[in-house]
């Protein structure tokens, strides 16, 4: 006599369904039966995992926008340049320059040994870094490692004031 190919199983959800287990070999078809009777059915599983993913996606456009108001605000009040670059890069420089800034400055002088003079200083060689890439592509570093990474940025990533170049 063969394995049985169809399964009914009762799932966690409480729905019943059939499932085709043809393609799985005959000794692991009823572990496999088990296993999804302690899961919900494919629907209930898809409707809940839409759910989470759009509560997922509002919290991050939220917190999206709650950190671009902050890098803002932070750029208005210290007179930081607009970034240069592709539309879509410019939201996401602005995020991650503010954020590498504030870890710079919470590293260097507030935790660390610099004073006002020496903040000044990197602040200016930082306001001359313009291309949006480039702080995204430093967005992971270390606020402490700031002052090496500006000094290795290179003149495609300052601000020019020439409008031809």
């Amino acid at each position: 006599m063969a394995v049985r190919t169809k399964w009914t199983v009762d799932h966690a959800c409480g729905h019943e369904v059939v499932h085709d287990l043809s393609d799985r070999a005959a000794d692991r078809r009823a572990g496999f039966a088990r296993w999804l009777a302690a899961r919900d059915c494919t629907d209930c599983w898809k409707a809940t995992r839409s759910t989470d993913t759009a509560s997922k996606e509002e919290w991050l456009a939220a917190k999206r926008a709650e950190e671009q108001r902050a890098a803002a605000e932070w750029a208005a009040q210290f007179d930081i340049p607009p970034l240069e670059g592709p539309e879509r890069a410019l939201a996401w420089g602005e995020r991650s320059r503010h954020q590498l800034m504030t870890a710079a400055h919470t590293a260097l002088v507030i935790e660390g040994t610099w004073d006002d003079a020496d903040w000044a200083e990197l602040e200016e060689k930082a306001r001359t870094i313009t291309r949006a890439g480039w702080w995204i592509d430093q967005r992971d570093s270390d606020g402490t490692d700031l002052p090496e990474l500006l000094d290795a940025a290179t003149e495609q990533d300052r601000g020019t004031e020439n409008p031809y170049r």
